[in-house]
C-alpha cells in the first residue's frame, strides 16, 4: 500500500463516518416525524405558520437518500481501492487526476469522462 492508498483510505473512512452519521440522524427524526403524524388527521398544508409535515417530510427523505448515496458511493470507492482500481476512470481507463481524487475522493470518472456524463 502507497502513501496516497493510506491517505485516501483515511479520507474514505472520514467521508463514511460522516455520512453514516448523517443518514443515522436523518432516520432518527423521520422516525420521530412518522410518530408525529401517526393517528393525526390535522390539515397542517393549511397552517400559515411554519413549515408543513409533507414538506418537512420530503425534506428529510431527499437527506436520507444523499447520505444514503454518499455512503454508497464511499464504500464503491473503498472497494476499488481494495481491488487495486481506486484512481482509474470506469469509462476510459486513465488515470484520475489526483487533484480530483483530493476534491472528490469516491470519483470513479476522469474528469473529460464525468462531464460527458454529467457528473
Amino acid at each position: 500500500m502507497t502513501s496516497d492508498d493510506a491517505r485516501f483510505r483515511a479520507l474514505l473512512g472520514e467521508l463514511r463516518a460522516q455520512a453514516e452519521a448523517r443518514l443515522a440522524a436523518t432516520r432518527a427524526t423521520l422516525d420521530a416525524l412518522a410518530h408525529d403524524r401517526e393517528g393525526s388527521n390535522d390539515d397542517d398544508e393549511h397552517d400559515p405558520e411554519g413549515v408543513t409535515l409533507s414538506s418537512e417530510w420530503s425534506r428529510l427523505t431527499g437527506l436520507t437518500d444523499a447520505a444514503a448515496a454518499e455512503l454508497r458511493a464511499v464504500d464503491d470507492a473503498i472497494a476499488r481501492l481494495d481491488a487495486g482500481s481506486y484512481g482509474v476512470c470506469a469509462s476510459c481507463g486513465n488515470e484520475i487526476p489526483g487533484a480530483r481524487l483530493e476534491v472528490r475522493p469516491f470519483a470513479s470518472h476522469c474528469v473529460a469522462c464525468a462531464e460527458k456524463l454529467g457528473r
